[in-house]
């Protein structure tokens, strides 16, 4: 470009630092990679922190930090950009070079021996430089295996050296969507998903590695990268093998026609045995004497220019995204430390294991208490189902409608009294009643719904046992080795209280049939009122010319009486008034039942919760015969342990890199 000032080859660049070999001494000068000029005491601070962070695995704990992610379509250079920035050998051949994802780690180091490693698969195996190349291709088998195919597991290659920078890189396969021998059918889909997973976080740099050769509008990873960075704000493009396809380059990256918001970097990359300093020359040599590439402002050509670009980029990355960083480490460090503090403490004794329990007994105690008894729900707010006082209300409610009911099936009009009256007759005086024939009615109607009590408790108790367990699941659920113990515990007191409940309800209903008493005046009230229609129905039947089908009686309807002109009137009558003694008699009867179950359910509620809960569950869980669970407290469960266990790494990371990030915000 006019005005600019082009680098001499033989002199040492602003951006780099080269010492050529002495042709006389097999000691070659030091190499220092071209990122490390552009190192200063600004921005040291911020990747050393985030380089702390990495070190941490604090990506493990779901916080994403700013990473270069090198991307870019099959045999575009991506792998040779890399061993350009980092001075080090990579994998090299046709086809995918690169089969995992290759977190390159660079890290400086006062010592002169560099210190080189791979991590993978919980391994970690020492290298050095000039077995790089064969030591990541033997971990790539190792993980995505001998053939062509890919794996998403990641291989760390960790580079300490002195003069190398806290970079952290990642490569991932070039995109291919034909599958060649060897991979599988769904190439494009595995490489793809991959790429998309590495480049979607915000934190992510994409750097977007496209071949000069190629129509950039064209190419699979600028299509992959608009997705996820629309505005191109965090894409930064290096476009290499410029010597292969110079015409039309300058406006290419000038034109900018596929959005790349971070500009464009040219470079040549490293050539058959090149060495990594004999491949710097070479390429600033290329940008100074070439009739076209010479047109190309020098601020964009050159890996040390594309290095620096990377440095200035992460650090203003890291800058605008260390706030959040902070902010989810405290999130996720108050989370972690509120949930270690709610698993149970370990238990070192059988006193402690008591206590736990009496804690447990306690707790679930008293939410029974406010669920049964007095109608708090806020406990179980969104389910309905354990709002206790309101599903017995409804319950009883039910049963008392289905109690009172008219019987589906319907009898002849006063034909069961007739019945009874002729079997329980006797000499006597013919206005009289017998009392037997009123007992034998009575007894009938309450034969006939002795059922509907005895199944009405089964179900209130069923309910009752539903919550227990709810409750008892709720605060034993730190304790599952003894979880199933005090469960079953549960279940045997329920029992216990079910078969009580049946037979004292049987009680209440077969007292029904000891006498016909009530001091309830509605008695006499009714009778004497369906009692005035004697007469008018007994001439009706007897009577009335017209021989009537049928005769309305209140509070009866009309009622079938043909089949009743064959009894004598005498008979008639004392079948009609015991009729409406037993009809108004029976539905003091159906009340009394339905109030005396209320009045027991809610006894026996009390007496559940205020004593046979506790005493009941406690001499269960502590009988060492009936296999008593207290013991077993002192053996926390794998999952607790595991999880325990799991929760203090993650604060112990989490207060680390709070404390790694604390100098660098406090400054």
């Amino acid at each position: 470009m006019g005005g600019s000032k082009k680098r001499v080859v033989s002199k040492t660049s602003s951006s780099r630092t080269i010492v050529k070999a002495n042709p006389n001494n097999s000691t070659y000068g030091t190499i220092e990679p071209p990122i490390v000029s552009s190192y200063n005491d600004q921005i040291r601070p911020l990747l050393d922190t985030v380089d702390r962070l990495r070190n941490l695995n604090v990506m493990k704990e779901g916080i994403q930090l700013p990473t270069i992610v090198v991307v870019g379509d099959q045999s575009s250079g991506k792998s040779s950009v890399l061993e350009s920035l980092a001075g080090i050998s990579l994998p090299r051949g046709q086809g995918i070079c690169t089969r995992v994802p290759l977190v390159m780690r660079l890290q400086g180091s006062t010592s002169s021996e560099p210190e080189i490693w791979l991590e993978y698969s919980d391994k970690v195996v020492p290298t050095d430089e000039e077995h790089i190349a064969e030591a990541i291709c033997s971990a790539t088998d190792v993980i995505a295996g001998s053939s062509k195919g890919v794996s998403d597991a990641p291989l760390t290659l960790h580079v300490k050296k002195a003069g190398a920078p806290d970079l952290t890189m990642v490569d991932l396969p070039g995109i291919t969507r034909v599958p060649v021998k060897g991979q599988p059918e769904n190439i494009y889909e595995q490489i793809s998903g991959m790429i998309m997973k590495y480049i979607k976080p915000q934190e992510s740099i994409i750097l977007n590695v496209l071949s000069a050769t190629v129509d950039f509008t064209t190419c699979e990873s600028i299509r992959m990268s608009r997705q996820v960075d629309k505005t191109g704000e965090r894409t930064l493009a290096v476009v290499t093998k410029p010597d292969m396809a110079p015409e039309g380059l300058l406006q290419k990256v000038t034109a900018d026609d596929v959005s790349i918001g971070l500009g464009y970097v040219c470079v040549r990359n490293r050539v058959g045995e090149e060495t990594v300093e004999e491949a710097r020359e070479q390429e600033e040599l290329l940008f100074k004497t070439h009739p076209t590439l010479s047109m190309i402002d020098e601020n964009i050509v050159g890996v040390p220019v594309l290095a620096q670009k990377l440095i200035q980029i992460q650090t203003t990355m890291i800058a605008r995204c260390l706030p959040e960083i902070v902010r989810k480490i405290n999130h996720k460090m108050e989370t972690a430390d509120l949930e270690l503090k709610k698993l149970p403490m370990a238990i070192a004794s059988t006193g402690e294991a008591l206590m736990t329990l009496m804690d447990i007994i306690g707790s679930a105690k008293e939410s029974l208490l406010r669920i049964l008894i007095q109608g708090d729900f806020s406990e179980f707010a969104d389910n309905h189902s354990l709002h206790g006082t309101a599903r017995l209300a409804d319950m009883l409610s039910q049963f008392s409608d289905d109690l009172q009911a008219k019987p589906k099936k319907v009898r002849e009009s006063l034909m069961d009294e007739i019945k009874v009256l002729e079997e329980c007759k006797c000499v006597g005086l013919p206005n009289f009643i017998p009392r037997s024939a009123f007992m034998a009615i009575l007894s009938q109607h309450v034969d006939d719904i002795h059922s509907k009590p005895v199944e009405f408790i089964k179900n209130i108790w069923d309910y009752i046992e539903v919550v227990l367990s709810s409750v008892i699941t709720k605060y034993s659920e730190n304790f599952p080795q003894i979880q199933s113990s005090i469960k079953r515990a549960g279940r045997n007191l329920m029992s216990k209280i079910k078969e009580q409940s049946v037979d004292r309800v049987i009680q209440i209903v077969e007292m029904e049939k000891l006498t016909d008493y009530t001091c309830s005046p509605e008695y006499m009230k009714s009778w004497t009122e369906k009692i005035d229609a004697q007469k008018s129905f007994i001439d009706a039947v007897l009577n009335d010319k017209t021989k009537p089908e049928s005769f309305s009686v209140n509070g009866f309807g009309s009622v079938k009486i043909s089949h009743l002109r064959e009894y004598h009137a005498h008979l008639l009558q004392q079948a009609f008034d015991m009729k409406m003694r037993i009809t108004s008699y029976w539905k003091i009867v159906l009340r009394r039942v339905v109030d005396n179950l209320a009045l027991y359910l809610q006894l026996s509620v009390k007496y559940l919760v205020n004593t046979q809960f506790q005493k009941e569950i406690l001499a269960e869980m502590v009988d060492t015969k009936g296999g008593g669970g207290v013991e077993r407290m002192l053996e926390e469960s794998p999952s607790v342990a595991s999880k325990r266990e799991k929760l203090k790494k993650s604060i112990k990371v989490l207060k680390e890199s709070k404390d790694a990030v604390a100098a660098i915000v406090d400054q």
